[in-house]
């Protein structure tokens, strides 16, 4: 399909760059499968789903990959931002680099800052290979968990670009950065939908009847990249880490089997349950790497609903919620948030997606 197709104008002053307070006063607009458009609060999430309903979310946890240094080892030593992206064994990191162009294989970075000290004070690492578009491989001078503690104590969480350029990250993204369900460290972006939850929401779901598992996919940076190229088919997708335990996977299908609908708490939640699906729509254990790229045509097999945010224009994601609800459904539905006044992307309100009918 043409990538135009997916595109949309969004006011400035409809981006969030900051969350609701409580989490769960967000507003949830509801998209019913028959285009009915219902104005919520994803308070009243419960009011939507049915006991014996099964809500599945990400528990992966924001690492702080956010890294600032400088060259060292030339005669000039230029200012250097790397976001870390993709781990590759136990010292090196795939990273993101701006400016890329004053970096070269063999080029030593240091990373820190004062105010901030990390064993020796700073940690180097060597640009070992450098790719298209500023990606480099990174090879650190610490390793296992010392390169991780490094990470954690001179990184900052990694704000997506939409925020990060209209305000400086603080202390309190460090917190409002992460779900409450964030306990495997590993994304380098949060699984927003799952920043709405309060354990007030939680206690209120399990009160109706709804059970709730938790799976992991580590987000990565991909999910803030557009498609660039003319033809949703030409685009590649970045592999993200994934795991679905046999006995969440078990549980989902005893649960589905008596009637019971799987819920995924955002798009990275239904794209893992979907890697995971067999052609029937069984749920089976999972460990790997998934690249699924999910547009209009898919034949959804695990998931029946989907709680999440408002996506980017031409983006990986409006494309799945396009082919989870219809294109044109969408369409309306997000001309209606933006002219309701809608808060959008990682900070901004929900929308309830029942899916479309075949």
């Amino acid at each position: 399909m043409r990538t135009d197709l997916f595109d949309f104008e969004l006011p400035p002053a409809n981006i969030a760059l900051r969350p609701a307070s409580p989490r769960d006063s967000a507003r949830m607009l509801v998209v019913q499968p028959d285009g009915v458009l219902h104005d919520r609060a994803v308070a009243e999430l419960p009011d939507w789903l049915q006991p014996g309903d099964q809500l599945v979310v990400n528990d992966t946890k924001v690492i702080s990959a956010q890294l600032r240094g400088r060259r060292i080892g030339r005669e000039t030593e230029p200012k250097i931002e790397a976001t870390l992206i993709k781990r590759l064994d136990g010292s090196r990191w795939r990273a993101l680099v701006k400016p890329a162009k004053k970096l070269a294989p063999g080029d030593v970075v240091r990373f820190g800052n004062e105010g901030k000290v990390c064993l020796l004070g700073h940690l180097d690492a060597e640009v070992e290979a450098k790719g298209e578009e500023g990606e480099i491989t990174l090879s650190f001078s610490f390793h296992g968990p010392t390169l991780d503690q490094a990470i954690a104590d001179l990184g900052t969480p990694p704000l997506p670009p939409y925020i990060a350029s209209k305000r400086t990250p603080d202390d309190r993204d460090a917190a409002d950065y992460q779900t409450m369900f964030a306990a495997n460290e590993g994304a380098v972006a949060a699984p927003t939908a799952g920043l709405h939850f309060t354990p007030a929401l939680e206690a209120a779901l399990r009160e109706r009847g709804v059970g709730l598992h938790r799976i992991t996919l580590h987000v990565g940076a991909g999910t803030f990249l557009p498609v660039k190229v003319e033809e949703t088919s030409e685009h590649r997708m970045h592999a993200e880490w994934g795991l679905i335990s046999a006995e969440t996977a078990t549980a989902l299908n005893a649960a589905r089997a008596k009637g019971g609908r799987i819920v995924a708490v955002g798009t990275t939640s239904l794209r893992l349950l979907e890697s995971a699906a067999a052609e029937d729509g069984t749920i089976q254990p999972f460990g790997a790497e998934t690249a699924i790229f999910i547009t209009p045509g898919y034949r959804f097999r695990a998931v029946d609903i989907l709680l999440t945010n408002f996506h980017l224009p031409r983006s990986t994601l409006f494309m799945l919620v396009s082919a989870f609800s219809g294109l044109e459904t969408m369409k309306q539905a997000y001309a209606h948030a933006i002219a309701g006044g809608y808060r959008f992307y990682s900070y901004g309100d929900a929308c309830l997606l029942f899916r479309a009918r075949e």
